[in-house]
């Protein structure tokens, strides 16, 4: 089988996780929870073996187009979502990462066949470079994606907490969700500070230069600063609830726009990565 049967795999797989997941965050059956990791984890494994059959079959790593990175989005964002529900034992939050991984390959799966066609990398691409970069930056977006599911289910929560019947009282704790936001933005400002490193070492590489003030660059300096700022803020002044929740949601928003939002609006020197 080639990468995309796997990928269809992993679509279908996600696709059901987010179904059982609703079903555990709805209506609190245990049996669903479980039923989810399951699948979730066969489509991660699926989605694991599409990406190295892609690697195998290009002879570079799968980062060179939209719908590639697209892809490995979604795996990202899957595998760092696992990581979370493991250390926090927390899975009704795949209620609302599933159907954003889901979305993510899904959008990738619909995209024209040119830009599904494996070509060889432009010089500016045929770098190491590329897969350390591309790599710490994802995980950054992908931490941040955990993030924002997590304060949306805090707003969520607040919003229904005058008439907390149906599913509120499955939600997790206010003061769990502020703090896994916490933690995995800080794991993705981490994250992101090195995909910007050593994007500026590679383009110093790549274009005699370490900034350029590129639309990406630019877009991608915006998202940091407002993580750092939500960071600085929670430690210096203590914003917690809801201001820290529309900062971080206003990150994610920077987040979706540096990684699309610029690619189809703003071209520059990152346009041979549509």
């Amino acid at each position: 089988m080639d990468s995309s049967t796997w990928f269809s795999i992993a679509l279908i797989t996600y696709g059901l996780s987010a179904f059982l997941y609703m079903g555990l965050l709805l209506f609190r059956a245990v049996n669903f929870g479980r039923a989810a990791i399951f699948v979730i984890g066969g489509g991660v494994c699926a989605h694991t073996v599409g990406l190295v059959i892609r690697t195998i079959t290009a002879g570079h790593a799968p980062f060179s187009n939209l719908y590639e990175s697209m892809v490995f989005f979604s795996w990202a964002m899957v595998i760092v979502y696992l990581f979370i529900e493991y250390r926090y034992k927390l899975n009704v939050i795949g209620a609302f990462v599933s159907p954003i991984a889901f979305l993510a390959i899904v959008y990738a799966s619909m995209l024209p066949p040119d830009y599904k066609k494996i070509t060889p990398l432009v010089p500016a691409l045929q770098s190491y470079w590329l897969e350390i970069h591309v790599i710490t930056c994802f995980l950054g977006y992908a931490a941040f994606t955990i993030a924002f599911a997590a304060r949306l289910m805090y707003l969520i929560k607040e919003w229904v907490s005058k008439n907390p019947a149906g599913f509120y009282q499955n939600l997790p704790a206010e003061d769990l969700l502020d703090y896994i936001s916490y933690r995995t933005i800080a794991i993705g400002v981490v994250f992101l500070t090195l995909g910007i490193i050593t994007g500026a070492i590679w383009a110093n590489y790549a274009w005699v230069s370490y900034w350029s003030w590129d639309p990406k660059e630019t877009w991608a300096l915006i998202t940091w600063l407002i993580y750092a700022i939500y960071l600085h803020t929670r430690v210096t002044v203590g914003w917690r609830k809801k201001k820290a929740a529309w900062l971080a949601i206003a990150g994610f928003i920077a987040v979706i726009f540096t990684y699309l939002g610029v690619n189809f609006l703003l071209p520059g020197l990152h346009s041979y990565v549509y």
